[in-house]
């Protein structure tokens, strides 16, 4: 695929936004200072995303397995891995 290249007359016939001059950047103020309430959620959110803090972690490990158990659980679809460490619980009694 070739690479479009715009040049400098290009962009500047689409642009709408002016260049920030000396005054404007002394104007300027971070967002938190702008928006309080707004940045404080939007931290909130970001340390709340993803998978809850478990107090049982699982440990990465690697371990080798025949081609037909893998691909017999992955064949169940997702959470393959989930269920594989059930069948594992359940063969040793935990």
């Amino acid at each position: 695929m070739t690479e479009q290249k715009f040049t400098r007359h290009d962009l500047d016939a689409v642009s709408d936004s002016p260049e920030l001059t000396e005054q404007d950047r002394a104007r300027a103020r971070p967002f938190a200072d702008v928006f309080p309430e707004l940045a404080a959620k939007l931290e909130t959110e970001r340390r709340t995303r993803g998978r809850p803090k478990s107090d049982a972690r699982k440990v990465s490990v690697t371990l080798r397995l025949d081609q037909d158990i893998i691909a017999s659980y992955r064949a169940t679809g997702p959470g393959w891995q989930s269920r594989m460490n059930d069948a594992l619980r359940k063969a040793v009694a935990l």
